[in-house]
């Protein structure tokens, strides 16, 4: 039976997806937090600098590199307490068949990842 991911599989896969680069570009998880809405995802240490990473699932045809500024802002606020650069991994995922449709579970899907986004201050 097809079943359609819910909004927490989606975000999770996301995550997996950010997760396994970030591991491949050697980064060490100091902190993960699986919460769509508690940021950030990742907390991460990488040659002694510290990185909070905020993750998300971005439905087609919504561009993933485009994110909520005051979101990050208020990140940014936070991570530059702690010394911490602060990232945005926005994740595109859609139906491989059909862009329009759903994904679904244990079916093939598109992903839009074009790495972490450095947010600068303004």
């Amino acid at each position: 039976m097809r079943r359609e991911l819910s909004k927490q599989e989606l975000h999770n896969l996301a995550m997996n997806i950010v997760g396994r680069q970030l591991e491949a570009e050697g980064y060490e998880f100091m902190g993960v937090n699986s919460q769509p809405r508690k940021n950030p995802q990742f907390v991460c240490l990488k040659e002694k600098q510290l990185h909070f990473i905020v993750v998300r699932h971005v439905p087609y045809p919504n561009d993933p590199r485009a994110y909520d500024k005051a979101l990050m802002a208020k990140m940014k606020d936070h991570a530059d307490k702690h010394e911490a650069r602060t990232y945005y991994a926005g994740v595109g995922l859609s139906n491989a068949k059909d862009r329009e449709l759903p994904v679904y579970l244990n079916e093939e899907y598109i992903v839009e990842f074009n790495g972490l986004i450095e947010i600068e201050d303004e």
